[in-house]
């Protein structure tokens, strides 16, 4: 199927060509930086050329590759503890919209909340519940809260100012949709409502919320990760 030149600009045809050849030629090339990389001798070398792989194939519409070559990925992170990757890994998983897709989505949040790795890529993640969670659900609320807490967190100075300026921008859209608040003060009692600002409170629910999204198939065990926790 063609599309019309009413639906379409030729500068966007040419964009989107562009685009995919780009993919492609980024595609091959780090399929052959691949074959220079042993897989049990240079683990982590090997992820992540492979997870720019998986990166491309999702760019070029190959779903199902694309969660195959992410999850080998995710698999050496893990053993490498290499949690900012593995968040990334599945991030891509997530953006497959394969079976399974949702339960990558609540791995790669656990160890993202639970791992201080980039502040941008947790919240990235928690914002993909706030988008496929229905407006006038608790959960987009705890997601989006726990991704401002995040926020505030892990990072200071400008890029703290520029983050937490982004995500209180999308809680206050989420408080909007979740129960029509337009002003400061209605903000500050839905806030204080659902103990949105109690981080005893909040974090919890979004462990309950991981768990839903999970359904109990974890790829790890979450009480041996935490028992090595520098905390513990």
């Amino acid at each position: 199927m063609t599309k019309s030149e009413d639906n379409m600009t030729p500068d966007t045809d040419i964009s989107m060509l562009d685009n995919t050849q780009n993919a492609q030629q980024f595609l091959e090339q780090k399929q052959q930086e691949l074959e220079y990389y042993d897989r049990l001798r240079q683990p982590l070398e090997w992820a992540r050329c492979n997870l720019d792989i998986a990166d491309a194939l999702l760019s070029l519409e190959q779903k199902p590759e694309a969660w195959s070559a992410a999850k080998q990925c995710f698999d050496i992170f893990l053993q490498q503890e290499s949690w900012q990757e593995a968040v990334e890994a599945c991030n891509v998983m997530y953006q497959t919209d394969e079976a399974g897709s949702v339960n990558a989505l609540g791995q790669g949040i656990w160890l993202a909340v639970t791992y201080p790795i980039a502040a941008e890529t947790t919240v990235t993640m928690l914002h993909h519940v706030v988008d496929d969670t229905p407006k006038t659900a608790d959960g987009a609320a705890v997601a989006a809260a726990t991704a401002h807490y995040i926020a505030n967190l892990r990072t200071s100075g400008e890029k703290q100012e520029s983050l937490s300026f982004l995500t209180s921008h999308i809680l206050g859209q989420v408080a909007k949709n979740h129960s029509g608040v337009e002003n400061q003060e209605a903000f500050d009692m839905w806030i204080a409502r659902l103990q949105l600002d109690k981080p005893e409170e909040l974090l919890p629910r979004m462990a309950k919320i991981i768990d839903v999204m999970v359904e109990n198939k974890w790829w790890f065990d979450r009480d041996e990760l935490r028992s090595r926790l520098p905390d513990n």
